[in-house]
C-alpha cells in the first residue's frame, strides 16, 4: 500500500515538471488539496536536487573515466516579468527577455555532468564561470574544456590553456583561413553541449518559471537528476 501511494505522488509531481500542470488541476484530478500537491512537488524536489553532484566531484568523475575535455556552456531559463526595481538584474538584453542564467557541463557526447546556482539573467557567462571557480576546478582535475566567445578571456594561460574558445575578428583584424577552420572544428566539437540543454528543457515547467526565482536552483538540479535518469536508463 505504502508503495502504491508513494507511486502516485511519484507520477503527480513528475507530471506537474513534465507538462507544467497546474497545482489545483492535479488536486482536483486526484481528490487532494492544492497544498498537498505543492508539498509533494516540493519534497520531492528537494529530495532529487540533494543527489545534484558537485562541480569538483562531477569533474574528477569525468577524469577517472578516461574523459579528457568537458564542454561548458550558459543559458537562459525564462521568467515571468516581476514589478520593481529586483527584477531588472534579471533581464538578459543578450535574450531580450526576463529569466535566470545557469551555467552547465556536459561531457562529449553531451550527457549533463554539473549544473551551476541561479544568477540573475544579465550575468555574463564568464562572470558565472569566475564565481564558479571553473577554471581551477578543471586544471584540478586535469581537463580542458571547449567553449564559446563568451566565455573569452577567462583563461589567459597563452602557454598552457585549459579553455578552448576559438579566434574572434575584429575591424583591423580579419581570420586567417586556418582560424577559421579551427573555429569551425571547435564548432563541430561543441555541438553536443546543446543536446544537454534540450533535454533539460523537454521538461515544460522550464517554458517559463512561474515559481519563486530563489527555488529555481533546487528545480534546476531535481530537473538535472531527472534528465540523466531518462537519458542514461
Amino acid at each position: 500500500m505504502a508503495d502504491s501511494a508513494a507511486g502516485k505522488i511519484a507520477v503527480i509531481v513528475l507530471a506537474v515538471l513534465r507538462h507544467d500542470q497546474r497545482l489545483a488541476d492535479m488536486a482536483g484530478g486526484n481528490d487532494v488539496s492544492e497544498s498537498t500537491v505543492r508539498r509533494w512537488r516540493d519534497e520531492l524536489i528537494g529530495l532529487l536536487a540533494s543527489q545534484a553532484p558537485r562541480l569538483d566531484r562531477a569533474l574528477m568523475k569525468v577524469a577517472k573515466q578516461g574523459g579528457e575535455v568537458v564542454l561548458i556552456d550558459g543559458t537562459l531559463i525564462r521568467t515571468q516579468r516581476r514589478t520593481g526595481r529586483a527584477d531588472r538584474r534579471n533581464y538578459s538584453g543578450k535574450h531580450r527577455s526576463h529569466g535566470l542564467h545557469f551555467l552547465a557541463l556536459t561531457d562529449e557526447k553531451g550527457r549533463l555532468i554539473w549544473i551551476s546556482a541561479a544568477r540573475p539573467g544579465r550575468t555574463h557567462d564568464n562572470t558565472a564561470a569566475r564565481h564558479d571557480h571553473i577554471l581551477a576546478h578543471l586544471r584540478a582535475a586535469g581537463l580542458g574544456a571547449l567553449a564559446d566567445l563568451g566565455f573569452r578571456g577567462l583563461d589567459n594561460d597563452i602557454r598552457d590553456p585549459v579553455i578552448v574558445t576559438g579566434y574572434t575578428a575584429s575591424r583591423t583584424h580579419k581570420l586567417t583561413p586556418g582560424q577559421k577552420d579551427a573555429n569551425r572544428v571547435l564548432a563541430v566539437g561543441r555541438a553536443p553541449v546543446e543536446h544537454g540543454f534540450a533535454h533539460l528543457k523537454n521538461w515544460r515547467i522550464l517554458t517559463k518559471l512561474r515559481s519563486d526565482p530563489a527555488r529555481a536552483t533546487q528545480l534546476l538540479r531535481a530537473l538535472f537528476v531527472l534528465t540523466n535518469l531518462e537519458v542514461n536508463r
